[in-house]
């Protein structure tokens, strides 16, 4: 049988698929099996069409389940996304790197006129290929089901889920996983703690990324005067509001719940406390853009000084 396998470097990378091929199998049936669903509820949701509010408003049949079970599916397929790049790199920093040396079967293939730099960067490339290709696939059934559900409660533009799987930063993400868990896998060659540490590690990434994302730009402010008929100034451009509140005659802002003092009207509290009108920070939607490039950014520096440690520690260990 080792006389019909590729030999040298191209024999690493078929080795490596080969030795994965159930998992990629599985990948490819998730693919599949996501893709049957979303189509399926968006076929069952157009059976029903939207009612007319009249003024160019719509709202859904309120016998559509179909619509019903998109969202929900939507929002946890958006959810599982957000995940990906933990399980992408725990996968990697276990099976693929860690159980090599756990089990002692990286000598085997340092046998076979391969040299360490060549056995990882086989392992680590197909890994990314075979990650970047599941990863764009699943975005792509997203997106069927997205068009559907866009703009609604949950699903705007810089919602947890749909920004990371309508853009680009969700692959940088998943190149960062594979980084990172080849870095991990190194370090700790054990199964199951290097799947965890990697795990933990990128879910730290993507908390702090999440957090800090809307740090990048700076907002944009409107203002306007204080209007008690019409209200709190609307966010404009689709935007995602940061904050919002009240502006005195010396300029400072206050809470906007400043004036639910008791015993007073809402006026004879805005005229105590000398309040001359609102102003709200905002995000326009078309910071959408430079947002995911800024993130992604710092995502593949993130990747590049995993894998330049990963690969400075291979050659450290195995000459």
């Amino acid at each position: 049988m080792s006389t019909l396998a590729p030999r040298g470097l191209k024999g690493s990378y078929w080795v490596t698929a080969r030795q994965y091929r159930r998992t990629l199998k599985a990948a490819g049936a998730l693919v599949l099996l996501a893709l049957a669903v979303v189509c399926a509820l968006r076929v069952w949701d157009a059976q029903y069409p939207d009612v007319s509010e009249g003024n160019g408003f719509w709202r859904v049949d309120d016998d559509n389940r179909g619509y019903e079970l998109l969202r929900l599916t939507m929002e946890y397929g958006s959810a599982y996304l957000v995940a990906l790049p933990l399980l992408v790199g725990a996968l990697v920093a276990g099976p693929l790197i860690a159980r090599e040396y756990e089990s002692g079967t990286y000598r085997l293939s340092l046998t076979q006129s391969v040299s360490p730099t060549h056995w990882l960067r086989a392992k680590v490339l197909t890994a990314t290929a075979a990650s970047l290709a599941l990863t764009l696939a699943l975005m792509g059934v997203f997106r069927i089901g997205w068009g559907r559900v866009s703009g609604t409660y949950q699903f705007g533009w810089a919602d947890r889920g749909p920004y990371e799987a309508t853009g680009i930063v969700l692959l940088a993400y998943v190149l960062a996983a594979v980084a990172v868990g080849t870095l991990v896998g190194q370090l700790v060659r054990r199964t199951l703690p290097a799947m965890a540490v990697t795990g933990l590690v990128m879910g730290v990434v993507v908390a702090v990324l999440g957090t800090l994302r809307w740090d990048f730009l700076p907002v944009r402010t409107l203002t306007g005067p204080m209007n008690l008929t019409t209200g709190p100034l609307p966010t404009p451009d689709n935007g995602l509001m940061m904050d919002t509140g009240l502006i005195t005659r010396d300029g400072r802002r206050i809470p906007e719940w400043s004036c639910f003092d008791a015993g007073k009207t809402a006026q004879q509290c805005l005229d105590a406390k000398g309040v001359t009108g609102q102003y709200v920070d905002y995000h326009p939607d078309w910071h959408f853009w430079p947002t995911q490039l800024v993130e992604s950014a710092l995502l593949l520096a993130l990747a590049a000084l995993a894998l330049l440690a990963a690969f400075r520690l291979l050659r450290a260990r195995l000459p």
